[in-house]
């Protein structure tokens, strides 16, 4: 007995201090909110003992606080302060003050308001988020569309690039889906961005996330509500584009679409109640669009000239709903059951003639219809175990993800003395299983994350060729593949934070077999396939000269798959003369990435400047080359070995006053692709060969933000992207300028906006290829002014 009287006084002395936690949130609609002031005061006096600010997530932890009694002050621009009486006592090491929400200041409505906006650059400097709405110049738009004037990123042939590296990985509410590409950057362009709340874009990732794309992580965070009672928002917004003709059709094809519209309606609603919120978020987004307008001219060694024009008028439509409840068993346990349907029609009507140079001889023209069907099918389980330790806790998922890819081409051949219709089909049904357990412990000083995931995708494939009796296509390269996927992985992920120091150090194990079968009839390929396991590591060091000065040094290791779009084996005929095939010999890309990267903030200010560099083996790119006694043009991925991607990145913010703040910043880079020699198997055996290729590059992208009175506000974002490098060629230097504003109206219910995106039209991507005996140049006039015109009203 004394033993134990013994022991438990001496546990008990041991409390000496005490860690309290919490999280807060706007009280309007249940949002975390980031950089909160919490003020620790003695209850007494007023004293100042200890403060904080909330972090991404709205959490913050007040350290070392000596029992007693206390006073909690939480004070954030546009909320109403919030004192709490705290009492501290001496039984418990961590205490939870759960979650703690701010009213919005009713009075903030009637004056100007000066919005205080959390640092785009997190306080890990690995990620920056931008909030969707702020971007009052692409509002009304797609995704894709919204990213072009985001700092580091750039937008090139419907693709996403990060400091000019194209292997980025998306994710939808921290997931991988078919909406968005397991491991490619499809739907992006029609993916409403009214349907979405945040963009983050998370250039060192840590081990949590999967290893995939080298480049770095687009994360897209869909709106969510959670406040009581009914609630929601509607939208409508409308628009048009290609408002006059850039640059006229070669001669004897169909108009390219001028004053194409544009409709996009959006309904959120919500319904929280007790231990239910049940969410239903629908958009829909179509488009007339001239989708390409590019004008090329191929010079043959043997002196033949070809000139022709892809010109491809498409009309887009894209219906998209995600519903779900969370169920809020009790205080400890939560669970979330949700579902997304996509549905995108695709109608591409395209011109592509071809004329020898002085255009008086038309060699062909090849006129097609493209009728494409995408249907994608999500279903989510979430559990979340709550423990007693706040920040303790036990998610285990469950994600579902059908996608089906449904496409018809039909085309006029037409040549001078023989006309024909050529058709194919392919028709592609992808299944992926995802399960995932992720637990978080927290220290004193740290926590802990690690958790287990796997993965199980099928993507079955079947392509039908349909020719006429004189046609380009190859009937034999047709037939059936199947992709077959499976990923398991295990990852572990120490953070450490001192007054000065903070650590991470993470490690993911993963084991990847892929096995790509292939019709035995096919006449080039065969099935093949790839397996390894491999660690990825990642570490970040940071220290803390002060609150407003920090530097951090990171290193990552990670991996690009190619993704099954990469590897098909079936030819692809939009463009008939320039024809792009898969390839089943492609095998992963590994990357390692070095980054330094500094903050310092003032009142109204804030400068980040990074240094990185990436270096990367096996590197996949796209070689075009020709087959000896013919002028067509195969596109082929291959491994081109080694590369080097070395840069410098700055933003800079600054709010000059209460009416006008702006947002300057630039990446400035330099390319590398050392000389190779690889052999393309497609449609017969060829050599290729290129020397090393290196060249500076980078972009400046300046956004300015006017407050006006009577709750008026306005945008103007410039965009200048030098030239840069691409597989055996180089993209001109190109530049836009944006301009947008939105008004409050209704008290702040109802939002009125109008935008215009390239305002002078002056956005052409031009390049210059070299291959092997022959070399082209490319001017692509496709549609890049849209005026756009929308309101919405939330209840």
């Amino acid at each position: 007995m004394i033993l134990l009287l013994s022991s438990y006084n001496y546990s008990f002395a041991q409390v000496k201090s005490v860690t309290a936690s919490g999280v807060v949130r706007a009280k309007a609609n249940q949002a975390p909110l980031p950089y909160v002031n919490v003020v620790l005061l003695t209850e007494k006096d007023s004293t100042f003992v200890s403060g904080t600010v909330s972090n991404d997530e709205g959490r913050f932890t007040l350290t070392n606080i000596k029992p007693g009694n206390y006073l909690l002050s939480y004070s954030f621009i546009g909320y109403t302060t919030f004192n709490q009486s705290f009492y501290v006592g001496s039984l418990s090491n961590y205490l939870d003050l759960a979650t703690i929400e701010l009213e919005e200041d009713s009075q903030l409505l009637n004056e100007v308001v000066i919005t205080g906006q959390q640092d785009a650059v997190n306080e890990r400097l690995d990620k920056k988020t931008f909030t969707v709405a702020d971007n009052i110049s692409q509002s009304g738009g797609s995704v894709l569309q919204a990213m072009q004037n985001l700092p580091g990123v750039t937008v090139q042939d419907g693709k996403i690039l990060i400091r000019g590296n194209d292997k980025v990985t998306v994710l939808i509410d921290g997931k991988q889906t078919a909406l968005t590409g397991f491991g490619n950057q499809s739907g992006l362009d029609n993916l409403p961005a009214s349907a979405i709340e945040k963009i983050e874009i998370i250039n060192n990732p840590s081990a949590k996330y999967d290893a995939n794309g080298n480049a770095g992580i687009i994360n897209i965070i869909y709106k969510a509500n959670k406040q009581k009672g009914f609630n929601g928002k509607a939208g409508f917004a409308a628009g048009a584009g290609a408002l006059w003709v850039r640059k006229e059709n070669l001669p004897t094809i169909r108009p390219q679409y001028q004053f194409t519209p544009k409709i996009n309606p959006s309904l959120s609603l919500n319904y929280k109640k007790n231990r239910i919120n049940a969410f239903l978020q629908g958009d829909y987004l179509y488009t007339e669009t001239l989708n390409k307008n590019e004008f090329v001219t191929r010079t043959y060694d043997d002196g033949s000239i070809v000139r022709q024009q892809t010109k491809r008028n498409r009309d887009t439509g894209f219906t998209t709903l995600k519903a779900g409840t969370d169920y809020t068993i009790n205080n400890m346990n939560t669970l979330t059951l949700s579902g997304l349907f996509g549905y995108e029609k695709i109608i591409d009507r395209g011109d592509e003639p071809f004329f020898n140079a002085d255009l008086s001889e038309r060699t062909r023209l090849w006129q097609f219809l493209e009728d494409e069907i995408k249907i994608t099918v999500m279903a989510t389980a979430a559990y979340q175990h709550r423990f007693q330790q706040p920040g303790h806790l036990l998610n285990i998922g469950f994600n579902y993800t059908f996608h089906r890819e449904d496409e018809q081409y039909f085309f006029d051949n037409i040549l001078p003395s023989y006309s024909g219709k050529d058709a194919f089909k392919l028709l592609s049904d992808e299944s992926v299983y995802d399960f995932n357990i992720d637990y978080v412990k927290p220290f004193r000083y740290g926590r802990l994350e690690s958790g287990v995931k796997l993965r199980k995708r099928d993507i079955p494939t079947n392509m039908e060729f349909f020719p006429s009796a004189i046609s380009p296509i190859d009937v034999n390269a047709g037939g059936w593949a199947n992709y077959k996927e499976l990923i398991p992985a295990l990852y572990s992920n120490y953070i450490y934070e001192s007054k000065k120091i903070e650590a991470e150090i993470g490690l993911r194990a993963e084991y990847v077999d892929l096995n790509y079968q292939v019709n035995p009839n096919h006449n080039t390929y065969k099935s093949d396939g790839y397996s390894y396991a491999q660690p990825f590591p990642n570490v970040r060091l940071a220290y803390k000269f002060n609150d407003d000065h920090k530097l951090s040094l990171f290193f990552n290791r990670r991996v690009d798959r190619p993704n099954e779009v990469d590897i098909r084996i079936f030819p692809k005929y939009d463009d008939v003369e320039i024809i792009k095939v898969g390839n089943p010999g492609l095998q992963p890309q590994f990357t390692n990435v070095i980054e330094l990267g500094y903050k310092t903030n003032w009142e109204k200010a804030y400068l980040f400047m990074s240094g990185y560099h990436r270096f990367a083996d096996a590197t996949i790119t796209r070689i075009a080359s020709s087959v000896p006694g013919s002028n067509l043009i195969y596109a082929i991925f291959q491994n081109a070995g080694k590369s080097y991607n070395t840069g410098i990145e700055v933003i800079y913010n600054q709010e000059v006053s209460n009416r006008y703040s702006f947002n300057l910043n630039t990446t400035i880079y330099r390319n590398q692709i050392n000389a190779f020699t690889v052999q393309n198997l497609y449609p017969s055996p060829n050599t290729f060969s290129a020397e090393l290729q290196e060249m500076f590059s980078g972009n400046i992208k300046w956004n300015n933000m006017l407050r006006l009175p009577k709750a008026l506000e306005a945008q103007i974002s410039i965009v200048y992207l030098a030239g840069d490098l691409i597989p055996q060629g180089e993209i001109a230097a190109r530049y836009s300028v944006d301009l947008g504003m939105k008004k409050q109206l209704q008290k702040g219910n109802g939002e009125l906006f109008f935008n215009v995106t390239d305002l002078f039209n002056t956005l052409v991507i031009k390049k210059v290829i070299q291959g092997d005996g022959f070399s082209y140049t490319s001017d692509d006039y496709y549609e890049t002014q849209v005026v756009r015109l929308g309101y919405s009203y939330k209840f």
